[in-house]
């Protein structure tokens, strides 16, 4: 497994990928009205543009994971991680993490997710990433905010 910058021509794959990673996400609230799934080829084109996408291939060069992130102002914004359902808890996460690190050295680098999808607030844990804060979203949604400083 490999992890390389997305290029423009990945994108609708990248975006299918996480149609269907962000799945579980939604089987947490029983919702498939979470913003992970409207997300349109247009939106993941200007993040594109705004910042870095990378993506993990297979062997066979199929896209099994990618991550998202840009910097502001010193702090480096990372999302939408997500890794193929068949692939998770394989340590793909871990280093697309890592890997989008090192596209931003020495900076802040700062995630969110959802306070009831422990598996990821473990693995950002992890990996040194500390909460910070806690946001009410919505009646059912509530997101953590976590830094690496």
């Amino acid at each position: 497994m490999i992890v390389v910058r997305a290029e423009k021509r990945d994108l609708q794959k990248i975006l299918d990928l996480q149609y269907l990673a962000y799945q579980s996400e939604a089987r947490l609230f029983d919702n498939q009205d979470i913003p992970p799934l409207k997300q349109t080829l247009a939106d993941v084109e200007n993040e594109f543009q705004k910042g870095i996408i990378l993506k993990a291939l297979d062997e066979d060069k199929t896209i099994i994971g990618s991550v998202r992130a840009f910097c502001d102002n010193g702090t480096v914004y990372i999302g939408k991680l997500m890794v193929h359902p068949s692939k998770q808890g394989q340590g793909i996460g871990t280093k697309l993490l890592l890997e989008m690190e090192k596209q931003y050295p020495n900076q802040r680098y700062e995630l969110f997710t959802s306070t009831r999808s422990e598996k990821n607030i473990t693995l950002y844990q992890k990996l040194g990433y500390k909460i910070y804060d806690e946001k009410q979203v919505t009646e059912e949604l509530r997101f953590v905010y976590m830094e690496k400083v």
